[in-house]
């Protein structure tokens, strides 16, 4: 290629997708999808189960007509501890693990190959995509995710919200549905979940990708610092799920109306429901306080993960 670059491979800052030469592309686009699915299956991990006290304490609330406030969410949490022990607080994290492991990689890793695709569609790179591509990339990464690991989305829910003795594990609940709801309950609020998966993966990829892009523009650094990649994603986790989180409790109540006693009903009554009964801000915005201060933990740490591990996995490559 010349200009002094070895091996016909352009250098490019390490967030960017080396320009390979057509003979090791297609071995290089799969390298690069199992990069993506791995980094983003531990970024997933290690974000969920940092939040996973909190994570199932919001859960119990937004299935309950318990007035939240974070004094009484912070009594339960001393209270479980006291009553089930230090580990009961991670209930259902295996379950949360068995989702979220496939469901963040399967949204990283498509996330990159649609931004490939409208990167080439547009005639942008991806990290490029301007504003409307770029949020498209997020929603349809959420979606597609969202789409096939649902039914592990409900079962975790369930474990979150009943007691040891009534499922024992992650296939008794499955064995349970089955058997006394019917198969097609593994699938019941999954029109909320995709609804609220549009705005928040979008807005949450658009706002992290917008702020590296910003930060390289003028700071004039190629790579953020690791705690500015965690302030960039804990940004994106808080705008994301605050335009969400309506369509989160409404979910929430429908994946578990067969086991918290509320009639099992369509989005549009479930919401009306949730209105008349509790009222909008502290009906449909219950818990809220509580996903502003997990939500941009959460996301801050699977974000960075990502990154941080995509730049380890290439140098490790190189």
């Amino acid at each position: 290629m010349g200009n002094g670059v070895k091996e016909g491979v352009v250098r490019l800052r390490d967030d960017a997708e080396p320009v390979l030469p057509a003979h090791v592309s297609s071995k290089s686009d799969h390298r690069q999808v199992l990069s993506s699915l791995l980094s983003g299956a531990l970024a997933g991990a290690l974000a969920k189960t940092a939040v996973a006290p909190l994570d199932r304490t919001k859960i119990i609330f937004q299935v309950s007509s318990k007035r939240f406030s974070a004094k009484e969410a912070f009594r339960l949490l001393y209270f479980t501890y006291l009553h089930e022990g230090f580990w009961s607080l991670w209930r259902g994290n295996s379950a949360t693990m068995v989702r979220v492991v496939p469901y963040a990689a399967i949204q990283f890793s498509a996330h990159e190959e649609y931004k490939r695709l409208l990167g080439s569609y547009y005639g942008f790179r991806g990290e490029a995509l301007p504003p409307w591509p770029r949020l498209l990339a997020g929603a349809l990464a959420g979606t597609t995710a969202a789409s096939l690991t649902y039914p592990l989305d409900l079962v975790r829910a369930r474990m979150a919200v009943t007691p040891k003795e009534m499922y024992s594990n992650i296939f008794h609940v499955f064995i349970r549905i089955s058997r006394e709801e019917g198969l097609k309950t593994l699938y019941h609020g999954f029109v909320p979940t995709v609804l609220g998966v549009i705005p928040y993966a979008g807005l949450s990829f658009f706002t992290y990708e917008t702020l590296k892009s910003l930060h390289r523009e003028y700071s004039g650094r190629p790579q953020p610092y690791p705690f500015e990649r965690m302030i960039f994603g804990a940004c994106a986790g808080l705008i994301g799920q605050s335009a969400s989180y309506p369509l989160d409790v409404v979910r929430r109540r429908m994946q578990t109306a067969g086991v918290t006693g509320h009639q099992r009903a369509s989005i549009v009554r479930t919401m009306r429901t949730i209105v008349r009964e509790e009222g909008v801000v502290r009906g449909l915005y219950k818990g809220l306080s509580m996903n502003w201060l997990k939500g941009p933990i959460a996301v801050g740490i699977s974000f960075t993960t990502f990154d941080l591990m995509q730049i380890l996995l290439r140098h490790l490559q190189s």
